[in-house]
């Protein structure tokens, strides 16, 4: 038997608000689900109608698919450095860009183009579009065909599906229409059209790099003429004729020798030969004197006078061995001694003078040569002045044409740069599909109760909003603030009444179990006097008023069940007892409240029914009649029960909350929204009425929540199996 506990014996408007844990969001959701599960089915249902109809209703659409790969540098055949840097490729967004150039507009339009696909009608159709429809509203047919080509690239970018391989530089791109051979061509067409664009591209960037150095190429190609011209003329004007120069690797002038330093170097070296022959001159002429003379040793011809003459000497001395001077050859040999010693001196004399001539010679070439170099060293002079200007004009020749060779150089390089092989490879084409891709009936019902249990979740969301009754015991004290006395199960099979007579139902153990909970409600046990009150009618407040009168009795209390509902009278019905007279007569005035009480046959308990209906309950409640009564019944019984009307828009429940002990407020599960059970409760309180808790009737063990007992065997039919499995084995 669960006894639910209570708080205090405190005015429940001065309870602080108490914290409970509901049960668990999984508990909560599964007792939803089944409170709504009709409408759930109903909106799953549907949608899985729904999607089948969908389904066969669907045009089928063909996904043709082809495949490319996209690298990230391409082959370069030759070598030469393109436009771009070789790190472009590596950076971080190059697939990035790639994935979105092969959804660009630029590219749909080239396939558009390409295939004249704003002049193929099967196109539109194959789309859900009229192409009719499209020519409608303009007026010449320069715009319809605009119209249709906008319209073509439109569609072309919708249907068109570009999917990366993850890990890998492979993409899938792929189309989708109402045509397998639309499909097919258009994205075959679609990556052939992208690589071409790529390539394009590639040459647009080196069209427009050659026709910028082209502009560049022209003025430095007008600089050099114009620099070289000046170098020239500047070269002419100074009578500087250069006759070699020395460059260096970079093209840069490094020496240039002109005609003048060329001369003075010939001029230089003719002028030391002069004086190295004039200083030879010299030194013959001094010796000369000596008698010496290097031109009379170096004469063959005096050199062979003189040996005839030592001959003839020789021969001489001979005969003057045996003769005398007068021996006539040797007077012959004297005489041709004299002769050549004349010989002698005649060539010696001759000798001598030919030396002082080349000398004289000698001195005058080297006197000439030095007056020239003198000159040549003015003129270089100024030449080496004017050179500095020269050198200027040299310098800015050689650097416009280094500049204007260097431009050539990258202009020709940049010519064959778009030779290299494309990045970009067809490694699938797409074929022809055989079945459509779509519509999917497996995938469409499976959408389909995805939606539907989304929109079925939603639906219980907003009916559990909407729905604001107390579905479950747990409730009462979150939402209401007041402690639950126990709950009464909803069973239409029987009478009410017929189940309360048998003590082991579930009813009559809910009210034994509610009774139990009372007796916590106050220090001396269930309350001596009290009224049941509900919200509205037809919650089950005249059956509880019934059921725990009868479960006091059954214990050996005195009890007596008033019927206080004056307007809707009911109690006697149970009790099958004529409402002839009752409280409406003592409250009326008449004192002899014994003629008022019945002794229902069978029943422990006495009754007062609610009498005639009165032209004004509210005035016979306020006075202080009831309250006599109740004490007065209290001298006589153990408990005093009221069945008091319902609180809302009625004066009735608060009046009577005045002459009892304490209110129980009983609430059907799933009726009443929380807010009006709050309001009837606050009615009360505001007269400062004590209520000892709340009775939730009507409760659905299916839907009761977790910590209950409905659902695990046990509750208030625990037992009433296994009897029932005694007594067939006993039988």
């Amino acid at each position: 038997m669960a006894i639910a506990l209570t708080p205090d014996m405190i005015p429940a408007e001065a309870q602080p608000a108490t914290k409970t844990h509901g049960p668990p969001i999984l508990v909560q959701m599964w007792n939803a689900a089944q409170r709504w599960r009709w409408a759930l089915l109903a909106i799953v249902g549907a949608s899985l109608l729904g999607g089948l109809i969908v389904t066969f209703l669907t045009t089928p659409q063909y996904r043709a698919l082809a495949r490319v790969e996209i690298s990230r540098e391409a082959r370069n055949v030759t070598k030469v450095e393109g436009v771009e840097s070789e790190q472009v490729g590596r950076d971080q967004e190059f697939y990035q860009t790639q994935y979105a150039l092969l959804q660009a507009r630029t590219l749909a339009e080239r396939v558009e183009r390409q295939l004249r696909l704003g002049t193929n009608n099967a196109f539109f159709e194959a789309h859900g579009i009229d192409p009719d429809a499209l020519d409608e509203g303009l007026g010449g047919k320069s715009g319809a065909s605009k119209r249709r080509s906008e319209t073509a690239v439109d569609l072309l970018i919708e249907n068109i599906e570009v999917s990366p391989i993850v890990r890998s530089s492979l993409v899938d791109v792929a189309y989708t229409s109402a045509s397998a051979d639309l499909s097919t061509q258009i994205v075959n067409t679609w990556v052939t059209q992208y690589i071409a664009g790529s390539i394009d591209r590639r040459f647009e960037a080196t069209a427009e790099a050659r026709a910028f150095l082209e502009g560049r190429l022209a003025e430095l190609k007008s600089k050099v003429e114009d620099s070289e011209r000046a170098l020239v003329s500047y070269a002419r004007e100074k009578g500087i004729v250069p006759i070699s120069r020395s460059v260096d690797s970079e093209g840069r002038t490094l020496e240039s020798r002109t005609l003048v330093a060329e001369d003075l170097t010939a001029l230089n070296a003719a002028l030391a030969v002069a004086k190295g022959d004039r200083i030879a001159a010299e030194g013959r002429l001094r010796a000369q004197g000596t008698g010496t003379s290097a031109a009379t040793l170096s004469s063959s011809t005096i050199a062979q006078l003189r040996q005839r003459r030592a001959e003839a000497q020789s021969e001489y001395a001979k005969l003057m061995a045996q003769f005398e001077p007068n021996y006539p050859p040797a007077q012959a040999l004297q005489r041709q001694i004299s002769a050549l010693d004349a010989a002698v001196r005649s060539e010696e004399s001759r000798a001598n003078s030919g030396t002082s001539n080349e000398f004289r010679a000698a001195v005058a070439r080297e006197q000439g040569l030095a007056s020239q170099v003198n000159g040549l060293k003015d003129r270089l002079g100024q030449q080496q002045r004017d050179s500095i200007q020269y050198n200027i004009f040299q310098r800015e020749a050689d650097t416009n044409r280094q500049l204007y060779d260097a431009l050539l150089q990258r202009y020709k390089e940049i010519g064959v740069a778009g030779i290299e092989s494309n990045n970009i490879f067809i490694v699938d084409r797409a074929k022809l599909p055989r079945s459509p891709s779509s519509p999917n009936l497996f995938v469409n019902l499976l959408l389909a109760l995805l939606i539907g249990l989304v929109l079925a979740v939603l639906a219980v969301i907003a009916l559990e909003q909407i729905d604001e009754g107390v579905r479950e015991p747990g409730q009462v004290l979150r939402q209401l603030n007041q402690p639950l006395l126990g709950t009464v199960p909803k069973d239409a099979s029987e009478d009410l009444v017929l189940q309360l007579s048998d003590v082991k139902s579930e009813i009559s153990e809910a009210y034994l179990s509610i009774r139990s909970n009372l007796a916590f409600s106050t220090d001396h046990g269930v309350p001596k006097s009290m009224m049941l009150t509900s919200t509205r009618p037809n919650e089950g407040k005249t059956t509880s008023s019934y059921a725990l009168a009868l479960v006091l009795a059954r214990i050996g209390r005195k009890v007596i069940l008033i019927d206080g509902d004056m307007r809707s009278p009911s109690t006697h019905e149970q009790f099958n007892l004529q409402n002839t007279a009752g409280l409406s007569n003592y409250l009326a005035g008449m004192d002899d409240v014994s003629a008022l009480i019945r002794h229902p046959e069978n029943f422990d308990m006495a009754v007062m029914t609610a009498g005639p209906v009165p032209p004004s309950a509210a005035e016979l409640l306020s006075s202080e009649r009831l309250k006599n009564l109740v004490e007065g019944l209290k001298q006589h019984y153990d408990h005093v029960i009221i069945d008091s009307p319902p609180i809302l828009g009625l004066a009735d429940a608060p009046l009577i909350s005045r002459a009892v002990e304490g209110c129980v407020v009983v609430v059907q599960s799933s009726t009443v929204a929380v807010r009006g059970i709050r309001a009837a409760i606050d009615r009360l309180l505001s007269v400062r009425a004590h209520v000892f808790g709340v009775i939730l009737t009507k409760l659905d063990n299916r839907q009761a929540g977790y910590g209950y007992g409905y659902g695990y065997g046990y509750g208030y039919g625990y037992g009433q199996d296994r009897e029932s499995s005694d007594s067939a084995k006993a039988a």
